[in-house]
């Protein structure tokens, strides 16, 4: 093969080979000059022609380049730049800042306002309410009152403990006041739905249930939470008698699987009732259960309000007091025995509990400040029903059958306190 053939196929070789290497930085950066190096080793058949094509692909693209606007990109921060959503003008047709009329959503007999919202990127933040606005006939004779302006202790300033949810205390308490008047039981099931069982017999399963959570050494919550599935329940199903330990125990078992790490198990369950029901019993009552709440197992209870009522109670002294928290705890269990405190809503008992918890141990001074007011949304005078009836409980010691919570609460692990208050000084502080 001639010398000159074999030079241009090694030429023409090259040129596939360089046509195909990867392009760089480099190469992209000056892109004119790298494309008029490869055209220029490509062989070039037609003389003249070829370069001048390119160099007037290269002029066009030279005075486009040189007549483009300069486009300044943007460093957008993260959430920041809303631009692409709403225009800057306010007469733009991109999202215009449409208003939605404003809504009322009603729960029970209160009603919540829903704000307005809009799309505008200067749009006004709508923060929860401080404080509910008062609750008709939620707790027949106690009905909540808010005041203006009190001086009151903030017990939310001290964020060290993150299980207080200082940041969110606020706004989580007012859901729970809303959510006590959705999930609450009728105040009334045994005289209209139930026929076979008795106040009695409740108050019966729930003292046994007490042995029951201090046998297996249960969380507080669960008590609560139990008794509150059981009066839910028979509030709109008709249950007989021999099948009311059933229920009790059930829901003692989804208490404890809501609550617990690990919780009651089936076999357990059956163990304590003496084997009066099998295995496949307690799951099938407890599936219907499940159906009937819907598995929607949270809800506040008046142990759920008593935590946070005791802080408030507890800022006004130097140093906590046990003896309140164990007494307070004491009072709001022995509501749970007694069928006639269904009629009051959880946190008018938890209030009342400290209440007279703080009466009981220190007479000299009036239970109630403004801070309690502040955080129980309650004022004294809202609370005289409930507390008198509270130190019925409270006082009737011998008469009352059902010892389980007060055996409990004998304990050395429980403050005992002897002392019990006046009944008709407690009703001269109402007065005022």
């Amino acid at each position: 093969m001639p010398p000159l053939t074999m030079k241009r196929e090694n030429s023409v070789i090259s040129a596939e080979n360089e046509s195909m290497v990867r392009i760089t930085r480099s190469r992209a950066a000056a892109p004119e000059k790298s494309m008029l190096a490869r055209c220029a080793k490509l062989p070039n058949p037609r003389g003249q022609k070829r370069s001048l094509q390119i160099n007037s692909n290269t002029a066009v693209l030279r005075e486009r380049k040189k007549n483009a606007p300069l486009v300044e990109k943007k460093c957008r921060a993260v959430l920041k730049d809303v631009t692409n959503l709403c225009c800057k003008s306010s007469k733009g047709d991109c999202l215009n800042a449409a208003k939605v009329p404003k809504k009322i959503m009603r729960v029970g007999n209160s009603s919540l306002n829903v704000s307005k919202v809009t799309t505008s990127v200067d749009a006004e933040v709508h923060q929860f309410p401080a404080k509910l606005p008062p609750i008709e006939k939620a707790v027949h004779d106690a009905a909540p009152s808010t005041s203006t302006k009190l001086d009151f202790i903030d017990i939310d300033s001290d964020q060290k403990d993150p299980q207080q949810c200082s940041q969110y205390a606020l706004e989580i308490y007012n859901n729970f006041r809303v959510a006590e008047l959705i999930k609450r039981p009728q105040s009334n099931f045994m005289e209209t739905l139930q026929r076979d069982i008795t106040q009695s017999m409740r108050g019966i399963l729930v003292d046994w249930l007490v042995e029951v959570s201090e046998e297996y050494k249960l969380v507080p919550d669960i008590l609560y939470l139990a008794v509150h599935f059981i009066d839910l329940f028979l509030s709109q199903n008709y249950v007989e008698r021999p099948k009311l330990q059933l229920l009790g125990i059930t829901c003692i078992l989804i208490a404890s699987k809501y609550e617990e790490i690990r919780p009651l198990r089936v076999e357990e369950c059956c163990f304590i009732t003496d084997n009066t029901y099998t295995k496949s019993e307690v799951l099938a009552m407890e599936s219907l259960a499940l159906k009937f709440l819907g598995f929607q197992l949270s809800g506040p209870t008046a142990k759920t309000f008593l935590r946070r009522f005791l802080r408030a109670a507890q800022a006004s002294y130097k140093n906590p007091s046990l003896e309140l928290e164990c007494l307070a705890n004491y009072l709001a269990e022995l509501t749970l025995v007694d069928y006639g405190f269904l009629k009051f809503v959880p946190s008018a008992i938890a209030a009342s509990s400290v209440f007279l918890a703080r009466w009981t141990l220190d007479q000299s001074m009036h239970p109630w400040n403004s801070t309690l007011e502040y955080y129980t949304y309650y004022k004294a005078r809202d609370l005289k029903t409930i507390v008198l009836a509270l130190q019925g409980l409270q006082l009737n010691t011998e008469n009352c059958p059902l010892n389980a919570i007060r055996a409990k609460y004998r304990q050395d692990k429980f403050k005992s306190v002897a002392c019990l208050s006046s009944p008709k000084l407690l009703e001269t502080l109402f007065q005022t």
